[in-house]
């Protein structure tokens, strides 16, 4: 039985735990380095033991690597692994629509999900210049749902149209993936930031706002959106880790806190 914890916990332990309650038990996780890798540990610690999550690198392990890896070539990741192929055989798995969830994140996202991770301004002209797409849009394209992770501590974060669309969501709303030639049923579940959870209308595909973090206000969500944010009827307080989530990320999983 677990139970609520009266302990503090950091915005990237909440963040961990929400993630890893929306796995599920037996699904295939394609998990990046960081937050993801850690929620999917979590995820397989507790309710979800015969989870099976790969990597980019093309690691396949329905067990938690000895140690926490600090990169996706972590030998770590390898070890006692349950197969060790490479990233062509993993993204083939993910087109033929094996992989149940993918994470993501980027540097921009908007009401339908879409990510840009590749250029802030204009792409021949840009403010700023990201790393891109990596496998981000093989992942946003083929996994059967993905779950997104990122931070809202500033503005310009959540816009109204992505400066580049690296990583497709819902496009521009519903019906429109599908207009695309992306395989059906596919498409953002989640979003998962450090101010609250943000889920997908099932008609409109347009975000809103779930839950609402210990401390944080909608007001004060709201002025990180760009455009007028939905806001669920029985939005609420993000139920907080219980002990024994607390426990698992800090004695199990990552006692040197890397990460959380």
């Amino acid at each position: 039985m677990t139970t609520k914890t009266k302990q503090a916990f950091s915005l990237n332990e909440l963040m961990c735990v929400i993630a890893s309650r929306q796995l599920h038990n037996k699904e295939i996780v394609f998990a990046g380095y960081g937050l993801p890798l850690v929620a999917t540990y979590l995820a397989q610690c507790t309710h979800a033991p015969e989870l099976v999550f790969i990597t980019e690198t093309g690691n396949v392990r329905s067990t938690p690597p000895f140690s926490l890896p600090r990169a996706v070539d972590d030998l770590t990741l390898s070890a006692n692994s349950d197969m060790a192929t490479g990233l062509p055989e993993v993204t083939a798995m993910l087109v033929r629509g094996e992989i149940n969830v993918g994470f993501l994140g980027g540097a921009q996202i908007d009401r339908f999900g879409n990510l840009n991770s590749t250029v802030i301004g204009s792409y021949k002209n840009p403010r700023v210049r990201l790393m891109g797409s990596g496998g981000a849009n093989d992942i946003a394209t083929f996994a059967q749902r993905t779950i997104i992770i990122l931070d809202q501590t500033r503005p310009g974060r959540f816009v109204e149209r992505v400066d580049y669309n690296t990583s497709p969501g819902y496009l521009t709303g519903p019906g429109e993936r599908e207009k695309a030639g992306f395989p059906e049923n596919t498409g953002p579940s989640c979003v998962v930031t450090n101010k609250g959870v943000y889920k997908f209308d099932d008609h409109s595909k347009e975000m809103y706002l779930a839950s609402y973090h210990p401390g944080v206000t909608i007001e004060e969500i709201k002025e990180l959106v760009s455009w007028d944010l939905k806001i669920a009827e029985d939005v609420h307080e993000t139920p907080i880790p219980t002990e024994e989530e607390l426990e698992l990320l800090r004695v199990k999983i990552d006692p040197n806190r890397f990460y959380i």
